[in-house]
């Protein structure tokens, strides 16, 4: 499960985005909002289109997009989606997200070798002409790993590549386990891994990559100022089937054809990409502002009726969660406090039974963003533990809890078990209209148990500041709400083992650190084995609650019915932009 970018590589999801953002379930299916989600279908209608036309595409986000293009350094999700025109990934997947040969690149493992080989497909090229080689492959491995660029893609599922640590570390000078049989120019690469593992065959697997830098652009750059740097801010190129004509940084890009786009020539002669606050964006729907523009789910009542459009929707891989922060990073892994002020099972769990979440969902998103019971989504069937139902909305319990553990009550609030005062602060990330008065309604409602809940500086924050405090243990932060977008491979290894950036709460158990280990060992080549280890993970994780997932929403999109080609479908992601274009 690690992050994803689009369908295949990394992000992290704005609840600008979605009321809150979230994790895969069917979901309420007795309200009349999960009913409409469920008429619609993942692609347009299939019409015959013609060639030209301009398209205009909403990102919805409250804050300007970072304009970080490499995949190897954004962290955004937004960042994914203003990018998703011309960055292509090197594999095409079917629709169960297993890597297929049909996109850019070819892929074989080789189990008893421990090898992966890649090769890229003769005429893939970048927006500029050069074509995608062998070294823009192993490229990445480089930006990825190399200190300087203080990539957040360095994790520990990564480090499995032979060479990768000791070329991190500054002890080796490239990376020795990545191969170039035919040279650099040439177009086939060779990773020779320590362990093979079962989720290998995956999309977004998080043990190599799946995306290439191009060197000829960026070989001249220092690693400490690639991030910076106007090849990655300004002037990025990509072998997707658009390149960037105009950049208005955080605000706009225009989009047109690459000419050696390898599929072919697209359809659409542009694609102009505008950022509209989440407030506005059922105004932009209804007044044809945008020919695709995502919905808003606490704003489908206002639009679901506008005539000219198709809705199209999905439920995407991704959760909204509340982690509680129980230590630090520190020299490369997560340390825990065993005195931290939330490091205490009953106050965690206590606090997850007193969310309303189902109620509040009702009420803001008529039922199109639900709750959901673990941190591993429905969409991976059988990995998926349908035994657990979740922390269900109970005040009792919540109290029992809280009585029992010592947290007793001296007037409105509790103490602590000490007898010293408690004050939990909250960091929760701004949104759509609705984003404040649910964060506001969940603190009632701990309110309503006696636990002293405030916002960190009193107030939302803005997505950028507030990743940037959770990133580096902000003291002023207890509890966060935090969102993943996730990739097509379920282990969730990447975001909750001990030496994973991505592990915000900063727990670190033993026992957690070997569930990790067993359902990506060898023996979870055996299917019955790994979906056991799944499900005796879920069932750790909610009884520990150091992260509790809280929702999921329908991602429904309006898309102009003049358009045709659009799909959400897996085995699209890589080739839709290639394929949309206006109805004859």
């Amino acid at each position: 499960m690690k992050l994803a970018k689009i369908l295949g590589s990394v992000g992290v999801v704005s609840a600008a985005a979605l009321a809150l953002a979230a994790c895969g379930q069917s979901g309420n299916s007795n309200n009349q909002g999960s009913k409409d989600a469920k008429k619609f279908k993942e692609e347009t209608p299939v019409k015959a289109t013609k060639k030209g036309g301009t398209l205009s595409y909403a990102i919805e986000t409250d804050t300007p997009f970072t304009g970080i293009f490499n995949n190897e350094l954004s962290t955004s999700q937004t960042d994914s989606d203003v990018s998703q025109f011309g960055n292509e990934a090197l594999f095409d997947t079917d629709d169960s997200y297993k890597i297929t040969s049909k996109g850019p690149a070819t892929f074989k493992l080789d189990r008893k070798a421990k090898t992966i080989t890649i090769e890229v497909k003769k005429g893939v090229k970048w927006s500029d002409g050069k074509q995608v080689t062998a070294k823009d492959v192993e490229y990445e491995y480089e930006v990825m790993a190399n200190k300087g660029t203080k990539s957040q893609r360095y994790t520990a599922s990564l480090q499995n590549i032979v060479g990768l640590t000791e070329y991190h570390d500054g002890k080796a000078k490239t990376i020795s386990g990545i191969q170039m049989p035919d040279g650099e120019n040439g177009r086939k690469v060779v990773i020779h891994f320590k362990e093979m593992k079962p989720g290998m065959l995956q999309s977004g697997n998080g043990y190599f990559l799946e995306t290439a830098s191009p060197y000829h652009q960026l070989k001249n750059i220092p690693f400490a100022k690639l991030e910076s740097s106007d090849a990655v801010r300004k002037n990025p190129i990509f072998f997707g089937p658009f390149k960037i004509q105009k950049l208005v940084r955080g605000q706009s890009i225009t989009w047109v054809p690459n000419k050696y786009y390898w599929r072919g020539t697209p359809k659409l002669d542009k694609i102009t990409v505008s950022v509209v606050n989440p407030n506005s964006a059922s105004q932009a729907i209804k007044s044809h502002k945008f020919d695709i523009a995502g919905v808003i789910n606490s704003q489908w009542q206002q639009v679901k009726n506008t005539k000219g459009v198709n809705f199209v929707a999905h439920i995407p891989l991704s959760y909204g969660y509340m982690g509680f922060k129980v230590g630090k990073w520190e020299d490369g892994r997560n340390v825990m406090n065993p005195k931290a002020k939330m490091n205490n099972k009953s106050l965690r769990q206590a606090m997850a039974y007193a969310m309303n979440i189902d109620a509040v969902e009702k009420r803001y998103t008529s039922g199109l963003t639900f709750r959901v019971p673990t941190l591993i989504p429905e969409q991976f069937g059988d990995y998926f533990d349908k035994d657990i139902k979740g922390y269900n909305y109970n005040l009792k319990k919540a109290n029992q809890l809280l009585d029992k553990a010592g947290y007793k009550k001296k007037g409105t609030y509790r103490v602590q078990p000490n007898g010293k005062p408690l004050t939990i602060r909250l960091a929760a990330m701004t949104g759509s209209s609705t984003q404040e008065p649910i964060i506001r309604n969940y603190i009632q409602q701990w309110k309503k148990i006696g636990l002293n809940v405030k916002l960190t500086g009193g107030r939302l924050i803005e997505f950028n500041s507030f990743y940037d405090k959770v990133e580096h243990d902000s003291k002023d932060i207890d509890v966060f709400m935090g969102a993943w977008s996730l990739s097509s491979e379920p282990s969730p290894n990447d975001l909750y083992n001990e030496k994973a950036p991505f592990n915000f709460t900063r727990f670190a158990t033993k026992k957690n650190t070997q569930l990790l280990k067993d359902m990506d060992s060898q023996k979870a080549f055996n299917t019955k084995y790994r979906v056991d280890k799944f499900h005796e993970w879920q069932k750790y994780m909610f009884d520990e609650a150091y992260v509790v997932p809280t929702v999921n929403s329908y991602d429904i999109t309006a898309v102009n019915s003049k358009i045709s080609g659009y799909s959400l479908k897996p085995s699209d992601a890589n080739s839709v932009w290639y394929k949309v274009g206006y109805v004859k």
